[in-house]
């Protein structure tokens, strides 16, 4: 990873936490409806972080959209809290899909942007607003998301294959839940907690090492020699370490991979 990558990434960090700015020229806006989180980020016209917010809720299942009217509601909210920190109207945004999902629920997808009042002027698959952020010229990108893990792999910066399938964060919280007995929400928050993951990895290692045989099995065919691995679930400690293990490929978790899809989504918004 590059200086300039880790700057673009703390100024998304930062955008989370503005509570105002000071701008009134043209807008990129990204909409990221996760399993786990829904994402929504403003850009400058230079592609740069201005506000952002996100929220957990659980309106998407495995790519699809399963509470049509909540993520209508949560997304409304998100935008009018986004509008009060900018001083304006949001008023279009990008948004992405998991790679592998029917055309029937990506125009869902971009139905809960219009829905919320927001023009919907791209659509693009995850893994791939995910790499233009990171511009990886040959590789593959994994995106590991609350339900799904999503791979693109590329060659001169092109991608040349996608694929996705159900296995991500909300797999962490079923298993921890599962074997301390307690709640999902309960498990949820305590994944994210850094002082119990130690204790939780021998836990959740078999779902990694799931992660890991499904990049194997669709960069098989291929010749990949690096994998870099976005998505919230990533930040996981040991997540890179047992994937590179599985797939026998060098594995890269960048800074901050929690904020990388959104802000590709936010760069592909054509307004």
């Amino acid at each position: 990873m590059n200086s300039q990558l880790d700057g673009l990434l703390d100024a998304t960090e930062r955008a989370m936490q503005t509570r105002r700015v000071e701008y009134r020229g043209r807008v990129h806006v990204g909409v990221d409806l996760g399993t786990a989180y829904t994402v929504v980020l403003v850009l400058d016209e230079h592609c740069q972080p201005l506000v952002g917010t996100y929220r957990f809720a659980q309106v998407v299942r495995d790519g699809l959209v399963v509470d049509f009217i909540g993520a209508i509601d949560l997304l409304r909210e998100l935008k009018r809290e986004t509008e009060a920190r900018l001083g304006f109207e949001i008023t279009h945004a990008a948004t992405g899909f998991p790679p592998g999902v029917p055309r029937a629920e990506v125009r869902a997808t971009a139905n809960v942007l219009r829905a919320a009042g927001l023009e919907c002027t791209n659509e693009v698959d995850e893994p791939s607003a995910a790499n233009s952020v990171l511009q990886i010229r040959d590789g593959a990108v994994v995106d590991v998301g609350g339900g799904t893990t999503g791979v693109a792999i590329l060659r001169d910066g092109k991608v040349i294959y996608t694929a996705d399938e159900a296995t991500g964060g909300t797999h962490f919280s079923l298993v921890i839940a599962g074997a301390l007995n307690i709640s999902f929400e309960q498990a949820e928050k305590l994944k994210t907690d850094a002082r119990e993951q130690t204790r939780l990895f021998p836990i959740v290692e078999p779902v990694m090492e799931k992660v890991g045989t499904i990049v194997s099995k669709h960069i098989a065919r291929y010749d990949v020699n690096e994998i870099y691995l976005v998505g919230g679930t990533s930040m996981f400690p040991n997540m890179g370490r047992v994937v590179e293990r599985v797939t026998g490929v060098k594995t890269i978790v960048p800074p901050k991979p929690l904020f990388i899809t959104p802000l590709g989504i936010a760069m592909h918004d054509k307004s």
